[in-house]
C-alpha cells in the first residue's frame, strides 16, 4: 500500500509502487491484516459521556478505557449499584444517572418510581433505558419537573392506580424535560467534550474511522466544541452527526441544516437530518402493523405526525439534504415509505438515498418498495443476538421475530444495505455486527432466521461500502482504492480466512485514519 497525503496512493508489489518515487518503506503492518476503515452508519456519541454515569445494563460492557463492567440482572441489583453510587456522591443535591437499563430481560418488570425511591428520595435519580426511548425515574425527580400531580393526559405517562406518574418515561418528548434534573441536561442526545473524547477511544479499539451521531441537537455550542475537537491533530475518527427533527419546525429545521453544512470540514461532516418516526420494539412504544404485540400491549407511539413528516420530507428533497428516518414497527416503515412516494413525485431525485434505520420488521414487500423509491436501510444486526429470543417470545412472535433485521431479503431485493450497532444500545463494534448478520444467533445460543443470513464478504461489505454509499461518503471512504482517503482497520486476522462464527472474536491492533497511525494499546 502506498499513501501520500493522507490518501491512497495505489495498492500493489512493492515494484509497482516504487514507480512513484522515493519511498519510506514502514513494515510494522507486515504481520497484520489492513481492511478498509470500518464505517458505522447508525451510533450516538452520547456514548462517551454515558460512561461517567452508573451502568446498568444486563450484558456485561467494556468501557472506552477497557475496563469491563458486569451487567446487573434484577431491579434490586440495579438499586445496590445506584445506591452505591449515591452514597459516594459529595453534594447533597446531585442527581443519580444512570444507564443501560433492561428490564424486559427481567421478567419483563416495570421498574416504578417507588422502586427508585429505594436509592434517594431527597435527591433526584433518572435511569435511561438501553433503547434510549424510555426513562425511569423517582418521586423527586417528579417534584422537580412539575410532573408529579393527577390530570396528565399523555401515553408516554403511564399513570398509576392513584392518577400519578409511575415514573415510566416513554419518548423525547416527555424524557426531555425531566432530563436536566436527572443528570441528562445534554446526554439525552449530546456528548460533551469528554465524551467525544472517549467515544473516539472505544472506534480504535473496534477499527472504526468513519462513524454518525445519528442525532444530535447541534446547537451552536455543541457545532463549535465538535469543529474544535474533531480540527486537533490526533482525533482519531471522521464524525457525521446528523441534526435532530425536534425543536424546530421543518423549514427552521431544513434552513439550519443547510447553514451548518458550509462549517463542514473533513473530519466533522454536517449537513444532515435525523427523523424518529416510532419507539422500541422491546419497549412496547414501536408502531406495528396488524396483528400487533405478541403479549396483548397497546401499539406504541408515533413520534411526529404524518403531516409533519411529509412536509420535512418535500422541503429536504428540494434543498438536496439527505435524510434518515428511524423506524422500528413495519406500520412506521410504511407510513416513510407512502410519504416518501409522494415527496419524490414533486421532486424527483434519482440519488437522494434517504436511509431507513433500523426497519426491524419491513417485510418483503416493503423492501421492494424501498429499492424502487432509491431508498437505503441500515438494519439493527445487533438487535438479533441481545433482544431476538425476547422478540421470538414476548413482543412479536416466532413469525415475525425469524423474519426480524431481514439481511438476506434486503440485498435480493436490491436495497442497498449497511448494518449497524446503534452504540449505545449495543456495544460499537463492526465485526460483531458482521457476525450477527452472518450467524444470527440469539443471546440463549440459538440460530434465529437462517434463510436471513448473509455470507461474511456481505457482512464486510456492510459495514464498510455499504454504510459508506447510505452516508454518501462512497466517493471517500469504504474500500481500498486510488484517491480515497487512507483508512484502514488493522486486524490480527483476515476475517475471510477464520471460522464465520470466530468473525466477532478478531482482535483489533487499532486504525489509520487519513494516514495517521492509532494503535489501541496506546490510547
Amino acid at each position: 500500500m502506498a499513501v501520500r497525503d493522507g490518501r491512497i496512493l495505489g495498492a500493489g508489489s512493492l515494484s509497482e509502487l516504487q514507480t512513484w518515487g522515493d519511498v519510506r518503506l514502514d513494515e510494522r503492518f507486515k504481520d497484520k491484516v489492513l481492511m478498509p476503515g470500518f464505517v458505522e452508519g447508525h451510533a450516538h456519541v452520547m456514548e462517551g459521556s454515558l460512561w461517567s454515569k452508573v451502568y446498568c445494563g444486563w450484558f456485561d460492557r467494556a468501557d472506552p478505557d477497557g475496563k469491563l463492567w458486569s451487567g446487573v440482572k434484577s431491579v434490586d441489583a440495579v438499586v445496590e449499584r445506584l445506591r452505591a453510587a449515591e452514597a459516594a456522591l459529595e453534594d447533597p443535591a446531585a442527581a443519580v444517572s444512570g444507564w443501560q437499563l433492561d428490564p424486559i430481560y427481567m421478567d419483563n418488570i416495570t421498574v416504578t418510581r417507588a422502586d427508585l425511591d429505594r436509592v434517594s428520595t431527597t435527591r433526584p435519580v433518572g435511569v435511561l433505558h438501553a433503547s434510549g426511548h424510555i426513562m425511569n425515574v423517582n418521586t423527586k425527580a417528579l417534584e422537580l419537573a412539575g410532573m408529579m400531580k393527577t390530570g396528565h393526559n399523555h401515553p408516554g405517562i403511564p399513570l398509576g392506580a392513584d392518577g400519578l406518574p409511575t415514573g415510566e418515561l416513554k419518548g423525547p418528548e416527555v424524557m426531555t424535560p425531566v432530563g436536566p434534573f436527572v443528570g441528562f441536561e445534554r446526554n439525552l442526545l449530546d456528548a460533551d467534550e469528554a465524551g467525544l473524547r472517549n467515544f473516539a477511544k472505544l472506534c480504535v479499539r473496534t477499527g472504526t474511522t468513519t462513524i454518525t451521531d445519528l442525532a444530535s441537537r447541534m446547537d451552536e455550542d455543541t457545532v463549535d466544541m465538535m469543529l474544535r475537537v474533531t480540527s486537533e491533530p490526533h482525533y482519531p475518527i471522521r464524525l457525521m452527526p446528523f441534526r435532530f427533527f425536534l425543536g424546530l419546525s421543518a423549514p427552521e429545521l431544513v434552513e439550519t441544516v443547510l447553514a451548518m453544512k458550509k462549517r463542514a470540514t473533513d473530519r466533522l461532516r454536517l449537513g444532515q437530518i435525523k427523523i424518529v418516526a416510532d419507539g422500541s420494539i422491546q419497549g412496547f412504544s414501536a408502531r406495528l402493523r396488524w396483528p400487533g404485540y405478541h403479549n396483548g400491549a397497546p401499539n406504541g407511539l408515533w413520534y411526529i405526525a404524518p403531516e409533519h413528516l411529509s412536509e420535512l420530507l418535500h422541503l429536504a428533497l428540494e434543498a438536496g439534504v439527505q435524510v434518515h428516518t428511524h423506524t422500528n414497527g413495519d406500520q412506521a416503515t410504511q407510513l416513510v415509505l407512502e410519504k416518501l412516494a409522494t415527496a419524490l413525485q414533486a421532486h424527483p431525485n434519482p440519488d437522494h438515498r434517504f436511509t431507513l434505520q433500523h426497519c426491524q420488521l419491513a417485510d418483503a414487500a416493503q423492501f421492494r418498495l424501498a429499492a424502487k423509491l432509491g431508498m437505503c436501510v441500515n438494519l439493527f444486526a445487533n438487535h438479533h443476538y441481545y433482544w431476538g429470543d425476547e422478540h421470538y417470545n414476548l413482543t412479536v412472535g416466532p413469525d415475525r421475530a425469524t423474519r426480524m433485521n431481514a439481511c438476506r431479503t434486503a440485498l435480493d431485493s436490491g436495497v442497498p444495505m449497511a448494518i449497524h450497532s446503534d452504540a449505545p444500545v449495543t456495544p460499537l463494534g463492526p465485526l460483531f455486527t458482521a457476525w450477527a448478520a452472518v450467524n444470527r444467533i440469539t443471546a440463549s445460543g440459538r440460530v434465529q432466521g437462517e434463510e436471513e443470513r448473509i455470507d461474511v464478504s456481505e457482512a464486510l461489505y456492510a459495514v464498510t461500502m455499504g454504510a459508506a454509499y447510505t452516508l454518501h461518503l462512497d466517493g471517500e471512504i469504504g474500500s481500498i482504492e486510488t484517491g480515497k482517503k487512507a483508512d484502514f482497520a488493522v486486524l490480527e486476522a483476515d476475517p475471510t480466512a477464520c471460522d464465520p462464527m470466530e468473525l466477532k472474536d478478531i482482535p483489533v491492533w487499532g486504525t489509520v485514519q487519513g494516514g495517521r497511525i492509532f494503535p489501541a494499546a496506546e490510547l
